[in-house]
């Protein structure tokens, strides 16, 4: 990763006008919250909406008793009556109005986890539905860690939404008694928080600018934190002393964004302080007001307290409204990250009417004239691809690396659609076959296979999860790929863990998870077999056991087999031989030695180590 990407984050300030639009975003985001759970979001607004009211109410009742003992203070006889019943309402109101406020956190809470499980569900949906072209597409990648940013943080969107609507509420109910006493103290209402609440629109903005923009570099950061610290690359993070590097690299990144931070945060904190003085200002006027009409005897001592709490409340609620809507509106930005990943469709899908894929194939798979360019590349990854698979052969693919080996697997599997030409099965376009049942005849197994954090079982039922249950078919698999013989060994067989990143995890040497990965093909049970260096971590025996089981294994099956070892290669029926993404030569191991071509140059390499 180059420095000078980590040095020019991209810009991308919003301005007012793309702030109010975001805002756009919120009935479809509310929509989603109310999908998730119509009897927790109703319930929710229920309690809000009830307890909005109850800042009037306790005012109002404070005034009353405020005015009550005043009264009695000048009566000759005390009669206590009336201030004791007031004060069970004031009471009466504060019991409720904590228990209000906990039922809404307990409402946000489960409603807010609700939704994060929902969204995370989508997000994981919708990538699954992606090309695998879009994911080694890094601007792809940006995208989607702006989106899996959100699955999580959206719940305090949820809750400001909500809180936001609550306030609106209860401010109406206090502006009508602020009003009918003075209209002018909502002037110097407006005075107290306009200033403050733009100050905070302006750095608001800058700090989507600031996260938007370094999206790439926090992507490296996260990559150098877990290297730096990963049971993955701690051999050779050790062996290699990698780790001054790391950190040092890490630290200088980690270090221009606390820069940009600093910055931005000094700045914020400067110009926020002076605004506040402001808004206190207009705060401290109106109370000055309402003082001065208190003495004139133009209002009550009651109503002295009621309309300077009435003011403070309203200047606090008018400042968590507009304080709330920067938030809201960034949070409304953001949701443009998770909406646009939804909008990103595939280019590879089922047609509309679909043909059933072959009970039986009969023809085989035929390139014709097959190209393909990976995205962003001018350079051809494979072209000119004219063969035939034949039903029922085992073809080896060899080449040096980069030669376009995988990438022809991957179009078979149409992982990858042809820029030029067109697969055919049984004479029809692939394109032609729904998508999940052609991937279902096709068993692959890649060199860099993943291994599952999962139990030993589990690994080998990614194959075909549907057998997840089913132990006797874990088993054959196992057995034909010579996973039982590491299995069985293990403490807790196929209930066992696999890594060590959970409890009672145990780690397995290369060759043997390469055998859990081979059983994953063999419980496919596919029509087509791909193998890609399936042995390439086996020793010479394991290799030989592999291979005999392999050949028998795969009788009357369409098998493709990428291998660097010579000895595997001769197995096939055909050996096409591949050239910076081209066929070079094509046929039988004796046809290939006799052509005295590439094949032939590679041959006696890989034996002249041998002698």
């Amino acid at each position: 990763m180059s420095r000078k990407t980590a040095n020019t984050p991209t810009e991308n300030k919003p301005n007012i006008r793309e702030r109010f639009n975001a805002l756009k975003n919120l009935p479809a985001f509310l929509k989603e919250v109310y999908q998730t759970s119509p009897w927790l979001t109703i319930g929710n607004s229920m309690l809000r909406l009830i307890r909005s009211v109850m800042p009037l109410l306790t005012l109002y009742v404070g005034k009353l008793i405020i005015d009550e003992v005043i009264f009695q203070v000048n009566q000759p006889d005390k009669n206590y009556q009336h201030i004791f019943a007031l004060i069970g309402y004031e009471f009466g109101l504060a019991i409720a109005g904590d228990l209000l406020s906990r039922g809404i956190s307990l409402t946000d809470s489960l409603l807010g986890d609700l939704f994060a499980n929902r969204t995370s569900v989508q997000l994981m949906q919708h990538a699954a539905s992606l090309d695998l072209a879009q994911f080694e597409d890094a601007t792809f990648y940006d995208k989607l860690e702006r989106a899996r940013q959100q699955t999580a943080g959206r719940t305090v969107l949820l809750s400001q939404t909500l809180a936001q609507a609550q306030d609106f509420i209860t401010m109406g109910f206090l502006l009508v008694g602020l009003v009918s006493f003075n209209a002018w103290l909502i002037l110097l209402l407006l005075v107290a928080v306009i200033p403050s609440f733009l100050g905070e629109l302006h750095f608001n903005a800058k700090s989507y600018s600031l996260q938007f923009g370094w999206t790439p570099q926090r992507r490296e950061l996260d990559y150098y934190r877990f290297i730096g610290a990963s049971d993955d690359t701690a051999k050779e993070v050790k062996l290699f002393g990698l780790s001054d590097f790391l950190i040092e690299r890490f630290r200088n990144l980690s270090q221009l964004y606390y820069q940009e931070n600093r910055k931005l945060s000094i700045e914020r904190a400067t110009w926020g302080s002076l605004l506040l003085a402001i808004g206190t200002l207009g705060y401290f006027g109106a109370y000055g007001i309402i003082i001065n009409q208190t003495i004139k005897g133009i209002i009550s001592i009651g109503s002295l307290t009621f309309l300077a709490g009435s003011f403070r409340q309203l200047r606090g609620l008018l400042e968590g409204i507009l304080g709330r809507f920067n938030s809201i509106s960034q949070g409304a930005l953001y949701l443009n990250d998770l909406f646009e990943f939804y909008k990103i469709k595939p280019n590879i899908a089922s047609p509309a009417n679909p043909k059933p894929f072959p009970k039986v194939i009969q023809e085989g798979f035929r390139f014709e004239n097959v190209g393909f360019k990976y995205p962003n590349s001018d350079k051809w990854a494979n072209r000119h691809l004219n063969f035939t698979l034949k039903v029922g052969e085992k073809l080896a693919l060899v080449g040096e690396n980069g030669a376009g080996k995988t990438t022809l697997v991957k179009l078979l599997g149409r992982l990858y659609d042809p820029d030029e030409g067109q697969i055919l099965l049984d004479g029809h376009d692939l394109k032609t076959y729904d998508l999940a049942e052609l991937r279902e005849h096709i068993g692959v197994i890649f060199q860099d296979f993943q291994r599952f954090q999962f139990t030993a079982g589990d690994n080998i039922a990614v194959g075909d999860i549907d057998s997840r249950e089913n132990l006797s078919e874990l088993q054959r698999a196992a057995q034909q790929s010579l996973a039982d013989t590491v299995i069985n060994k293990l403490p807790m067989t196929y209930q066992q863990p696999l890594g060590r990143r959970f409890a009672k995890g145990v780690e397995l040497s290369g060759g043997e998870w390469q055998k859990v990965a081979l059983a994953r093909a063999y419980l496919r049970e596919a029509d087509v077999l791909i193998l890609d260096e399936p042995t390439a971590a086996l020793d010479a025996r394991a290799e030989y056991e592999v291979f005999k089981r392999f050949a028998e294994l795969t009788k009357g099956k369409t098998a493709v087999l990428i291998s660097h070892r010579f000895s595997t290669v001769r197995m096939a029926d055909r050996i096409l031989v591949l050239d910076k993404g081209q066929i070079l030569e094509i046929g039988t191991h004796e046809e290939l030695l006799a052509q005295g071509g590439r094949y032939q140059e590679l041959f006696n390499l890989q034996a002249e180590g041998y002698r």
